[in-house]
């Protein structure tokens, strides 16, 4: 169904101040005042309309803008060096996820442990992401960006600094130690990158600045993959030189994560003085005085796309999770003595999916076909999985190389995409708590994963484990394909952009079903 407000009742309600659904409507809207306590009222009743929410909503902003025209609206440069910063601490955070379990057999060697307990810190990860999350949604809504930001930063070189601590074979317990730490500050990094895109970027260039924030984990990874097995050859003969080795590796994360975190202080703001956008315009500063965050969650959880977002998001990134976790052991299983080939697959996995990143979200800001481009990218990544699964064993390492590209280019191409897909028809609710929610999807099924993939890959070789990813991905891709794509902040934006009261009136809303 749609929904069409008559031109007639537009002019009416301008020239009276009243709403064609009636003048309590909009008399709030039209009153001086500053923006918090105009948007504050507006937030308040769209949160109280449940299903009809959308279309009042616009009528109540369309009124607005007619009586007093759009919120002034400003884009600033500082806005490339919060997301230069952020993307750049949350690249150290991957990199600290991805470098034990790259040279699984060098830190099992060195700390006399089986794989599992090396496995177990990158899963630690997922698991501290988990219980954690809902305390940081919530800080983020009530502090807003920079509190979350610093705690991110702050955690990522504390936990990297205790792990200096860690470089003797007798400390594995420090070690787990700093990666529980540091696990912690990826709770604070994962929900940001819509967030940093909404608050501080234009319509125009939201998505591609979503899929750049999250560049920066990717490229983390990508030479969490590359370095290690560099810095830290395996040496199994020479556990001294092994240790300074480790310690080269260990220090140097620690400055960096230093620096960073004295950036984050010096450049990241809650927001610039004005809203980049008309979606962001009408949101209020700060939550009202009555919000409820246990509120926001269930009306989360009681829309029906965002369900089947929640879970394909889940599989797909929780996939990703396990081949990234697992990928040493199952290059190793098939071919002997390529540890540093292992390295370079997983940068040559991650690194095509940072391209294929950027693509879909400059793709996404030029067309804002969000359900058919999620759909398409999704069936690609079960392709790409399907393809790896089968080439792995052929005896032919290039060919691996190449269809992890493949893999990692859709695969890892899809993460920015779900985010945005769920900040467009969970609007206006808090990106940080739905993008936290596919996060927190995104970990559980990363954790359970991983433990069934390894314990098949360890008992009946890696096809076993990848054949179990693919039944899944597939079932995701089936999920998709099921949502409905009702595209909230876009209709927001796009009404600000109507140059004439007919184009307004013309533009059609979706009535939650």
């Amino acid at each position: 169904r749609h929904f069409w407000v008559p031109t007639h009742q537009l002019r009416i309600a301008a020239a009276s101040r009243c709403s064609p659904i009636g003048c309590s409507a909009s008399e709030g809207l039209s009153q001086s005042g500053t923006k918090g306590t105009r948007t504050h009222s507006l937030t308040r009743r769209f949160e109280s309309m449940g299903g009809n929410g959308p279309r009042e909503l616009a009528i109540d902003i369309y009124n607005r803008w007619l009586v007093q025209g759009p919120p002034e609206t400003r884009l600033y440069r500082r806005r490339f060096l919060v997301l230069l910063v952020f993307s750049l601490y949350s690249l150290l955070n991957a990199f600290q996820w991805i470098h034990y379990s790259i040279i699984t057999n060098v830190f099992t060697r060195y700390y006399g442990v089986s794989n599992e307990r090396v496995d177990l810190l990158s899963i630690v990860y997922m698991l501290a992401y988990v219980p954690l999350i809902f305390p940081a949604t919530w800080l983020l809504d009530r502090t807003g960006l920079r509190v979350t930001a610093l705690l991110g930063s702050g955690l990522n070189c504390a936990g990297a600094w205790l792990k200096c601590a860690s470089v003797s074979p007798e400390r594995f317990p420090v070690t787990v130690t700093a990666q529980v730490v540091c696990s912690v500050a990826q709770v604070f990094i994962l929900g940001l990158p819509s967030r940093i895109a909404s608050v501080w970027f234009g319509p125009r260039e939201v998505s591609t600045a979503c899929a750049a924030a999250v560049l920066g984990n990717q490229l983390g990874t990508a030479i969490g993959f590359l370095l290690p097995p560099v810095l830290v050859p395996y040496t199994p003969d020479d556990v001294d030189l092994t240790g300074h080795n480790i310690s080269v590796m260990f220090y140097g994360t620690a400055a960096a994560s230093t620096v960073l975190f004295i950036l984050t202080v010096i450049v990241i703001t809650n927001r610039p003085p004005l809203p980049p956008s008309q979606a962001q315009a009408v949101l209020p500063d700060s939550p009202p005085e009555d919000y409820s965050y246990k509120q926001s969650i269930l009306n989360l959880i009681q829309n029906k796309a965002f369900v089947l977002l929640l879970i394909s998001y889940g599989i797909l990134t929780g996939s990703f999770y396990s081949v990234s976790t697992l990928l040493n052991q199952m290059i190793t299983a098939c071919y002997q003595n390529q540890e540093l080939n292992t390295g370079r697959i997983g940068l040559t996995l991650v690194v095509s999916g940072m391209v294929g990143s950027i693509l879909c979200g400059l793709w996404l800001d030029h067309t804002k076909t969000y359900k058919m481009t999620t759909l398409s990218v999704y069936a690609l990544s079960l392709v790409g999985m399907v393809v790896f699964t089968f080439t792995l064993n052929l005896n032919n390492i290039y060919l691996v190389f190449f269809t992890a590209g493949v893999l990692g280019f859709f695969m890892t191409g899809y993460l920015p995409l779900g985010f945005e897909f769920g900040v467009e028809i969970t609007y206006p609710e808090s990106e940080g708590t739905s993008s936290g929610l596919l996060n927190a999807f995104a970990q559980i099924f990363g954790i359970i994963f991983t433990l069934i993939q390894g314990k098949l890959t360890t008992d009946y070789k890696p096809l076993a484990g990848n054949l179990f990813l693919c039944t899944w991905i597939f079932l995701g891709t089936l999920l998709t394909a099921l949502i409905k794509s009702e595209l909230r902040r876009h209709n927001v934006n796009m009404a600000a952009n109507s140059k004439h009261l007919q184009a307004v009136s013309d533009t059609r809303f979706n009535l939650q079903s």
